[in-house]
């Protein structure tokens, strides 16, 4: 995959911020909200992302949104995950 091209992809979209983040084996975010729109690009490893009572799995070259405001938990795979953030404010 390449980043970059992915990162330029997000920012035609409206992410006007785009960063690399990296979690450790099994990490853990409990239920949280963000005041801007996010997009997940999954790099490596997997994150079960769980929103509305529903837990669905992304690995490798799959991307999940997550709405402004919406509260949402995280946990990471067995051998952690790198991933690309994209942010967008006022949608």
């Amino acid at each position: 995959m390449d980043e970059r091209k992915l990162a330029a992809q997000l920012q035609t979209e409206g992410f006007s911020h785009t960063y690399i983040w990296a979690d450790g084996p099994n990490t853990h975010y409990t239920e949280h909200t963000h005041p801007e729109e996010t997009a997940h690009i999954i790099l490596s490893g997997e994150m079960a992302l769980t929103m509305n009572g529903e837990t669905h799995l992304f690995r490798a070259g799959e991307r999940c949104d997550v709405p402004a405001g919406m509260a949402h938990s995280a946990r990471m795979g067995r051998l952690g995950c790198r991933y690309l953030i994209g942010e967008r404010v006022g949608r």
